[in-house]
């Protein structure tokens, strides 16, 4: 094998690489054959070491008054995984704080990775489980000081020298490595190494043809990722991206929001070929409610006209009726609503959801008219894209001192920026200045409203 190994093991004041520091780092370089060389430092983490940490790992307070702080490590840290795959037991919290920390410095770190875990799944399946004290005892690895980096880092660099030794793991490896990756479904100009070179983080990509057109654009939580699964599975996308994708690019955005708001305002307005969702730019189908004589609150859909805007309280609009009669399918069968009620089926007597005992019975007189109507402004809130306050939205930005910051306003989406986190800049007329235009259609409206309601703790700023 060619490929060298930073085999990497952390400890650290807690389990959130955004909230928690390391407090010691140890790294095992491995050629593939043998362990080449040896790094362990503690690290002031700069905050306090909780007391279970400190009975779990042994790492106290006073044993890291001294030791340097990450930044003075971290050049180090870079030159020895440099052109080195990170490999970790449970790669995903190891690299994660590593990523942090030199987040926090304001530098990108990235680097292929591989997983002990998974690989050791693959590799000895069948054993009871997978954790490193597991292994340690089923292989009989001789280990001083459990829940210190170094002899965890060693202890996982003997169980890596155990998987080398088995016959498929080069295989196994390289497409783990290559992140399932399959070579033949690549464009001609695109090379597994340039899919490496992509940043793990939130935000856009686009894909490029050989004229510099784009031909696709997507949204990620990690962009690396989610464009290396474009190339690992034969599907017709995949045949139409191979065929036509020269060069990518991306921004980053920090936000899961902004990204998703991103997304939809450049597939509107670049309209690329291969996307399929999100193109369309009308919407002249309308989910609305009104109230009967009975005072039940009544759900339907059809076309978007000034006297139905007039009569009816607007819910949402869509681009085909088929989708708007959807939308109000699965909030019927989600809050148990009756059919009639949602302009689904007609005539007299019981519905038929009465009978499948899926209607509590309002269209039979079984059901209170309150008791019901609990339940369709429920199903009212989720469908509903109209916003009738005016807000910002404040949420995680392309840095750690950052706040990415949308906009909406006189019931409209009308935008997003960035703000720096350590400024106390909440003032709205402030805020606005950050915000850069976008247009608003109620796909925004919806992205926004589905964000609120999956993050109802998100900060706001009401004016």
């Amino acid at each position: 094998m060619s490929k060298t190994y930073a085999i990497v093991d952390l400890e650290t004041t807690g389990g959130r690489s955004n909230r928690d520091r390391i407090t010691e780092v140890a790294i095992v370089i491995h050629d593939g054959v043998q362990v080449i060389n040896r790094f362990e430092s503690l690290v002031n983490p700069e905050c306090p070491i909780p007391y279970g940490i400190t009975e779990l790992t042994g790492i106290s307070q006073e044993m890291v008054e001294d030791a340097p702080r990450f930044f003075e490590i971290a050049k180090q840290v870079v030159e020895m995984t440099e052109n080195c795959v990170f490999v970790a037991h449970n790669v995903r919290f190891d690299y994660s704080f590593l990523r942090e920390e030199f987040k926090r410095l304001g530098y990108t770190y990235t680097r292929k990775t591989l997983c002990t875990v998974r690989l050791s799944r693959q590799v000895f399946p069948g054993l009871p489980s997978y954790s490193l004290g597991n292994l340690i005892r089923h292989f009989r690895i001789k280990v001083n000081d459990r829940h210190r980096a170094m002899a965890d880092a060693q202890a996982t660099s003997v169980l890596f020298d155990k998987i080398l030794q088995e016959q498929e793991s080069e295989n196994q490896i390289t497409q783990m490595v290559n992140m399932g990756i399959r070579e033949s479904l690549l464009p001609k100009n695109l090379n597994i190494e340039r899919i490496h070179q992509l940043p793990e983080s939130c935000g856009v990509y686009y894909f490029h043809d050989e004229q510099g057109d784009v031909v696709y654009v997507g949204k990620s939580t990690n962009i690396k990722k989610r464009v290396a699964s474009h190339f690992s599975k034969k599907t017709p996308k995949a045949r139409l991206l191979q065929k036509h994708v020269d060069d990518i690019s991306f921004e980053i955005t920090g936000s899961e929001l902004v990204a998703l708001l991103l997304e939809s305002d450049e597939i509107k307005r670049l309209a690329p070929p291969i996307n399929r969702a999100q193109r369309v730019k009308r919407f002249p189908f309308v989910v609305y409610s009104y109230t009967d004589e009975a005072g039940r609150i009544r759900l339907d859909n059809c076309r978007n006209n000034k006297n139905v805007r007039a009569k009816f309280n607007i819910l949402s609009e869509y681009p085909k009726q088929s989708r708007a009669a959807g939308h109000i399918k699965s909030v019927l069968h989600k809050f148990e609503l009756c059919p009639k009620m949602c302009g689904i089926e007609k005539g007299s007597g019981p519905c038929f959801s009465y009978h499948l005992k899926q209607c509590h019975g309002v269209c039979t007189g079984e059901e209170s008219v309150e008791t019901y109507n609990e339940r369709v402004e429920e199903a009212m809130e989720r469908i509903s894209t109209q916003m009738k306050e005016n807000f910002f939205i404040l949420d995680k930005g392309r840095q750690t001192e950052e706040w990415a910051v949308v906009l909406v306003e006189e019931g409209a989406y009308r935008g997003f920026g960035y703000a720096d986190a350590n400024d106390s800049m909440q003032h709205p007329d402030q805020l606005r200045e950050l915000i850069k235009p976008f247009n608003h259609n109620p796909e925004t409206h919806r992205i926004i409203r589905r964000f609120l309601v999956d993050n109802p703790r998100i900060k706001l700023v009401h004016f």
